[in-house]
């Protein structure tokens, strides 16, 4: 092809140009990559121990609800009978008698007078929570305490 003007020759510098933009622009670089890792490695240990501590959150909020429900059924279950109940299952659960999650195992205790009840929550899965919030008791003076920590009830962490 032979070149007539200054036009064409300019036209095919650009075409060679692009050409060759576009050979050396097909990926990414090894810099590019490791930046993007260390980015998200930043955004997952932020985002990482604030979800746990969600999720521990949302465990105790299950156990400490259904102990309100337990010791509300108990309440009904003793309008109707004159005595609380030592059985889940009357009170409206499902063996295994454990919460939504699995991680609170509850229980009923033998009361120590027919007029009084105590139900417990105990952690069953350890995720470190072992150390604070092992166990939520409720019983029929609506008195609410935990162990070891005894906090646990209004904690908000």
């Amino acid at each position: 092809m032979e070149l007539n003007s200054r036009t064409e020759l300019a036209r095919m510098s650009a075409r060679n140009r692009i050409m060759k933009m576009r050979m050396y622009m097909r990926g990414i670089t090894l810099m590019e990559l490791m930046i993007v890792v260390v980015i998200v490695g930043i955004l997952t240990a932020i985002a990482f121990p604030n979800y746990r501590n969600f999720v521990i959150r949302a465990k105790r909020t299950e156990a400490k609800a259904a102990l309100l429900k337990a010791a509300t059924n108990q309440e009904k279950f003793y309008l109707q009978n004159q005595i609380f109940s030592e059985n889940l299952a009357q009170l409206g659960f499902s063996a295994p008698f454990k919460t939504d999650s699995g991680a609170y195992q509850l229980s009923v205790s033998e009361p120590a007078s027919p007029s009084d009840f105590t139900v417990t929550a105990t952690l069953v899965v350890d995720d470190g929570e072992h150390l604070k919030c092992k166990k939520f008791i409720i019983d029929g003076g609506g008195n609410k305490t935990s162990e070891p920590a005894t906090d646990c009830w209004s904690r908000k962490n």
